[in-house]
C-alpha cells in the first residue's frame, strides 16, 4: 500500500494508571475505558455517529463484549457495533492491528486499545468434584503443560538464558522510574491523560528507586533467580485507545497524526513467551522497509526488565533507546491496555518532533506471541 493511502491514527489518550487495589480500585473496566473514547471524539474532531466500530482489548473483565457496553457509556449511537479482543497483554496493540486492518479494507474511522481493571475482576472458580468445595480459578492456561508456565518463571528462565544479570536488571527498573518520574514531573504526559475521577496522574513511578534499593528485594519466583517485585511490573488498572482514520478521512480532517507503515504478528515457544516481541519486530520492520537504526523513539513493553534486556540484546538494540519517557515497569501493566498504551506513548513524542519521526511499539503476550507496529508522523 502507498504510504499516502495508509490508515492514520489522528488522537490518542489513556487514563492514569493506578496500582491494582489503591488509586481506581473502585473503577470499573468500562468506567475506565468510556471517558477515553468520549475523548478521541473531540480529539479527533470526529461525530460519534461517523465511528463504524470500536475495537477494545481486555483479559480479566467480566464479560459482556467490554468494547460494547465502554462504546455506549461513552454515548456511541447504539448503531455502533463493537469488538472485544483478547491476545492477553498484546490485546490492545493487536486491537489498534485490526482497526488499521479494517481501515484499510472498507471503514472509515476506528476507535481501538484496551482496557483492564484488575481490581475489579471477577472471581471464578473451578466446579467443585464430587463432595468437594469450588476452587478459585487463578488465571487462564496459557499453552498445554507443560509449557504452561507462570510468566515470572518463564520470565526469570529467558532472563538467565540469555545471560542478563541481577544488576542490569535492577538498574534498568531504576531507570524506568527515574524517566517516568521525571517526565511526570515536566508535564510530558499530561496532555495524552484523560482524568478518572479526582485521578490525573500514573500512580506507580517512584523518583527515589535506585539500583542499591532495589538489590535488597529477594527473588520473587525460585530461590535463585534474578527477577524480583522491584524489576517486574506492577499489576495495574487503567485503559488506552486511539482513533484510526482512513487516509480520505485524514484529509478532510487534516490534522497531524501517525500513519500506519506497517504491522506483524508472531510466535515462539509458549514455555519463553517473552520473547515474543523478537520475531514480530523484525517483521514489521521488514514490511515497513525500516530498521532499528532509523527509529526515533521505541516503546517495548516493560514487562519484566530481564525479559525486555533479553530481547534488546538478541535485536542488537541499545536499551537506552527503549521507552525514553518510562515504562510499565515504572508506570504498570494493565494487561488488556498495555498494548494501546504504547501507540498512545509514540503519538505525544513522534508528534512533538515533527514530520517524518518514525516510532516503533512492541509487546509480547502469554502463550507465546508477539505483536509489532511501525509508525510514522504525517
Amino acid at each position: 500500500m502507498r504510504a499516502d493511502a495508509a490508515p492514520v491514527i489522528v488522537a490518542a489518550a489513556r487514563t492514569p494508571i493506578g496500582t491494582a487495589g489503591h488509586a481506581l480500585k473502585d473503577v470499573t473496566v468500562d468506567q475506565l475505558a468510556a471517558p477515553v473514547l468520549a475523548s478521541l471524539l473531540l480529539r479527533a474532531g470526529v461525530a460519534a455517529a461517523d465511528v463504524d466500530e470500536v475495537l477494545l482489548g481486555n483479559c480479566m473483565g467480566p464479560g459482556g463484549n467490554v468494547a460494547r457496553v465502554s462504546a455506549l457509556a461513552a454515548g456511541l449511537p447504539p448503531s455502533t457495533p463493537a469488538l472485544t479482543v483478547d491476545r492477553q497483554c498484546a490485546s490492545g496493540l493487536a486491537a489498534i492491528d485490526l482497526a488499521a486492518q479494517l481501515v484499510r479494507n472498507r471503514a472509515g474511522v476506528v476507535l481501538a486499545g484496551g482496557a483492564e481493571s484488575a481490581s475489579t475482576a471477577p472471581w471464578r472458580f473451578w466446579p467443585p468434584e464430587a463432595g468437594g468445595e469450588p476452587v478459585r480459578y487463578e488465571r487462564a492456561p496459557f499453552a498445554p503443560a507443560p509449557e504452561d508456565l507462570d510468566m515470572g518463571l518463564a520470565n526469570d528462565l529467558l532472563a538467565e538464558e540469555a545471560g542478563v544479570t541481577r544488576e542490569r536488571q535492577d538498574a534498568y527498573a531504576a531507570r524506568s522510574h527515574w524517566l517516568a518520574s521525571s517526565a511526570r514531573e515536566a508535564g510530558l504526559l499530561d496532555q495524552e491523560i484523560v482524568p478518572v475521577g479526582d485521578v490525573s496522574r500514573d500512580e506507580r513511578p517512584r523518583a527515589g528507586l535506585t539500583p542499591a534499593r532495589l538489590s535488597r528485594l529477594p527473588a520473587a519466583f525460585r530461590p535463585d533467580g534474578t527477577v524480583t517485585a522491584g524489576n517486574a511490573c506492577g499489576v495495574s488498572d487503567g485503559a488506552a485507545a486511539v482513533a484510526v482514520v482512513s487516509a480520505e478521512v485524514h484529509r478532510r480532517l487534516d490534522v497531524p497524526g501517525l500513519r500506519v507503515l506497517a504491522s506483524a504478528t508472531t510466535g515462539v515457544a509458549a514455555s519463553r513467551p517473552g520473547r515474543g516481541l523478537v520475531p514480530a519486530v523484525r517483521l514489521a520492520l521488514e514490511r515497513a522497509g525500516t530498521s532499528l537504526e532509523q527509529l526515533d523513539a521505541i516503546e517495548l513493553n516493560e514487562a519484566f526488565a530481564g525479559q525486555v534486556l533479553a530481547c534488546c540484546d538478541e535485536l542488537g538494540l541499545d536499551p537506552d533507546r527503549v521507552c525514553t519517557q518510562g515504562g510499565a515497569l515504572a508506570l504498570g501493566h494493565p494487561w488488556g491496555a498495555s498494548g494501546a498504551v504504547l501507540v498512545v506513548r509514540l503519538f505525544s513524542q513522534l508528534l512533538a518532533r515533527g514530520e517524518g519521526a518514525v516510532g516503533l511499539a512492541a509487546i509480547a503476550a502469554g502463550g507465546g506471541q508477539g505483536v509489532a507496529m511501525v509508525v510514522e508522523s504525517c
